[in-house]
């Protein structure tokens, strides 16, 4: 008898191991299908692809939409989404420019960074507060600030600004050597949204603030009964989202040489795609930022195929499109399945 019970207590370790590999596959799902994405590519243009200035671009290109993507995230894993993030960054980008070469030329553009952060962690305050305070719909508030501070591009300069200074472009268009360690130079972008993203998976993994962001996310109520501020969590995630976004922003106008009047404002759809093909949860709760950060990557492989392969724009955007519906039915599916998991554990 004990021998049977002893078996049977093999085995159901056995089943419960085999489950918790299968969980763990689900949620990283966005690696291998990356590693197919770039083999695919790899096979379609031999010796273009793989060439390391073409990914080191790959990379590059990557940084302003990995940091939106980012604001994004941590607003799913709290239970809320944000359609502003896009003219959070396009705005704050053109009043950190305006601030820099007509409001107040000569400050230096350190300055320029510190409000940049300060007009994104505003807007961010401005879309938690009414969210939190007032239990507005998420939809409806950050749609509204969309549109307001999309058109507030507009009011601020309809015109590109360059002559900005180079401290300020640096984090975004800089490059570093590594004291000769590598062949070429790579952006200083590339180490940037890396650090970003390990930052951000630290303080939501390690931290009080991290776990009270996935608890809230999770059951807002039960949160609260168990003594968590909701509100003051809700605020904060808008206020780093903003922050975030405003980030992406300088990123982008690093990479552009300058604050343009449709700057970010094409990244919202991008970034909620990168977010939910990382396995983010669209209710909240679950979700790892550095798997955002292979939804990002996966985009920006794919764009840098399609462009080499002389694929019409028109078509990019369609096959964009395409990559966010697919998104969602896997995600659909894996939810299902992992339901399925968890029942038998």
């Amino acid at each position: 008898m004990t021998t049977l019970s002893n078996l049977q207590t093999s085995v159901d370790e056995l089943r419960g191991d085999r489950t918790r590999v299968l969980l763990f596959a689900l949620d990283n799902l966005i690696w291998p299908i990356l590693l197919v994405a770039f083999i695919v590519f790899s096979v379609l243009l031999p010796e273009i692809f793989t060439q390391y200035r073409n990914i080191e671009f790959l990379l590059y290109t990557s940084a302003g939409l990995g940091a939106i993507a980012l604001a994004e995230g941590i607003c799913l894993i709290s239970g809320n989404f944000d359609l502003s993030v896009g003219s959070i960054a396009g705005f704050s980008s053109m009043a950190a420019a305006l601030f820099l070469t007509s409001w107040f030329p000569g400050v230096p553009g350190v300055v320029g960074i510190l409000v940049l952060l300060a007009v994104g962690g505003a807007i961010g305050f401005f879309n938690g507060y009414f969210i939190a305070k007032f239990d507005v719909n998420p939809f409806l508030q950050t749609l509204s600030t969309l549109i307001i501070f999309e058109g507030g591009i507009l009011v601020l300069s309809s015109r590109s600004v360059y002559g900005l200074p180079e401290s300020y472009l640096w984090l975004g268009g800089g490059d570093v050597t590594l004291g000769g360690l590598l062949p070429q130079g790579i952006r200083v972008a590339v180490f940037f949204m890396l650090g970003l993203f390990v930052a951000v998976w630290f303080m939501l993994s390690k931290t009080r603030f991290g776990r009270s962001i996935y608890a809230v996310g999770g059951d807002e109520e039960s949160a609260a009964e168990a003594g968590i501020d909701t509100d003051r969590v809700v605020i904060a995630v808008f206020v780093l989202s903003g922050m975030l976004a405003a980030t992406g922003g300088l990123l982008l106008a690093g990479f552009n040489g300058g604050a343009t009047p449709t700057l970010g404002t094409q990244q919202l759809f991008p970034a909620f795609t990168a977010a939910v093909i990382g396995g983010i949860s669209l209710f909240g709760g679950r979700g790892n930022v550095l798997n955002a950060l292979g939804g990002v990557l996966l985009l920006g492989t794919i764009a840098a195929g399609l462009v080499m392969l002389n694929i019409d724009p028109q078509i990019v955007q369609t096959i964009n499109g395409a990559v966010l519906f697919s998104a969602i039915l896997l995600y659909t599916f894996v939810q299902r399945f992992r339901e399925r998991l968890l029942s038998d554990l």
